[in-house]
């Protein structure tokens, strides 16, 4: 059965979370920063959530009963049936509250504590999400940030006062 992907919504994405509460995550990428915004700016493709890899295999049954399938077998992406994208990301904590995460090319990005404390709004809705800090750092590593990637953190700046590299100032800083 093939799902066509569907806009994400703030209310495709928040009956994920109720449906899923059960579990603790934070939600990251696109969703993240308009949660810390504490509104939607932009359009969303998917919905990226972090979520501790002891969690994992609990997740991936909750996941079945939904009835979300597994649509990329290299990264943990699943489709719901309404045609919501939930891109997965798996972090290890250790005893301190420190969290890992494996980059596709095997090395460990490690992630504070505080990183962990973000706290935004969807939809009027109050959910756990990745600091704005920790969202500078996500967007500025790994791969080449999109115009959108820029707007987003510059709004985070705009907002929250964090400092941003050069790679997500490409047109100046913001003002």
């Amino acid at each position: 059965m093939t799902i066509e992907t569907q806009p994400a919504t703030s209310e495709r994405v928040l009956a994920f979370l109720s449906a899923t509460e059960s579990m603790h995550m934070w939600v990251d990428g696109g969703w993240g920063v308009d949660a810390l915004l504490g509104e939607q700016s932009r359009s969303h493709s998917d919905l990226d959530i972090i979520i501790s890899i002891a969690d994992t295999e609990k997740l991936t049954v909750l996941l079945s009963a939904l009835s979300y399938e597994q649509v990329n077998a290299e990264e943990a992406v699943y489709m719901s049936p309404q045609g919501l994208a939930v891109d997965i990301h798996c972090v290890r904590f250790d005893e301190r509250g420190y969290g890992a995460f494996e980059l596709p090319d095997g090395r460990i990005w490690p992630f504070p504590p505080s990183a962990f404390k973000g706290v935004g709004q969807i939809g009027g809705v109050t959910v756990s999400c990745l600091s704005a800090e920790a969202q500078v750092q996500c967007h500025a590593q790994g791969y080449a940030p999109t115009q959108k990637d820029i707007d987003d953190m510059q709004a985070l700046q705009r907002r929250f006062e964090v400092v941003l590299p050069l790679l997500l100032c490409v047109h100046g800083p913001s003002t």
